[in-house]
């Protein structure tokens, strides 16, 4: 592969040139944990950090075997204490689910 295209892919320099985001489930693999989940998350959310992609999105889904990430505001929390500058932020909440004031006080609290 030649540089140039090491570059269009954001690998040499750190920085992708137009915004690059990651939506991530948090996926529970056969024979996996959620903790096995999460701990891959926060791999993919550096490794992507590192790349220069802009944003990491995690989004909301219940009563799925194979997805972790029944709480967005929970997992963020998680991510932002592992990560320095990627944004981060949520892909989905299911406000059906939730008291919409708990949803943006508990946001409110992650931008702080």
């Amino acid at each position: 592969m030649t540089e140039q295209a090491e570059e269009i892919r954001g690998t040499v320099h750190g920085s992708a040139p137009v915004p690059l985001s990651v939506l991530d489930l948090v996926t529970v693999g056969a024979g996996h944990t959620a903790s096995d989940a999460l701990a891959t998350s926060v791999r993919i959310a550096r490794l992507a950090e590192a790349r220069g992609f802009e944003r990491y999105w995690v989004a909301e889904h219940h009563s799925m075997p194979g997805v972790a990430s029944s709480s967005p505001a929970v997992i963020l929390a998680y991510l932002a204490a592992r990560t320095e500058r990627i944004r981060l932020g949520s892909g989905g909440v299911m406000l059906p689910n939730h008291a919409p004031l708990v949803i943006a006080e508990q946001f409110g609290t992650l931008e702080a």
